[in-house]
């Protein structure tokens, strides 16, 4: 069975990763995320759910701290799991763990946000050099990301 990791960073993006949980079932999987008292309940439901320090760019100085904090992390934790693939729907929390799997020549499959229909987010742009898989949820994002495929939206 293949061992396919799913990360992102909390709020929409997580919520839109968890949109792919009829995926889990048919994989041997493990769940990345932010640790926040809105994410402590993932535990509970999926058991190998492990947490990244929750950080962001609006605050720097901490943000300088917590981000080579979770880089290295996110090595620990892709050794812990050995994941065949990585699923993301991004945002800064999921890029690092991207680059990992590629070094150790892993599937990468990255999911462009909803909420960005004409734009491309920063890690999308960091992330679709080197994806295996580059999924947008609007049409009009092929023009941004040519080698793109699109699905439609994560959401039933």
């Amino acid at each position: 069975m293949k061992k396919v990791m799913f990360i992102s960073s909390g709020g929409g993006h997580l919520e839109e990763l968890l949109q792919l949980e009829s995926l889990f079932s048919r994989c041997e999987y493990s769940l990345i995320t932010e640790k926040t008292a809105t994410t402590l309940y993932l535990k509970e439901k999926y058991p190998n759910t492990s947490y990244l320090v929750y950080g962001t760019k609006d605050h720097l100085l901490p943000y300088l701290f917590i981000f080579p904090f979770n880089i290295l992390k996110s090595f620990f934790l892709f050794l812990k799991y050995r994941p065949d693939a990585v699923v993301t729907t991004g945002t800064h929390t999921a890029v690092p763990m991207c680059y990992i799997a590629h070094l150790f020549h892993k599937k990468v499959v990255f999911i462009e946000t909803m909420a960005n229909a004409h734009k491309p987010t920063k890690a999308g742009k960091m992330v679709y050099k080197i994806a295996d898989k580059f999924i947008v949820q609007w049409e009009s994002m092929k023009e941004v990301y040519p080698d793109s495929e699109y699905w439609g939206s994560v959401y039933s």
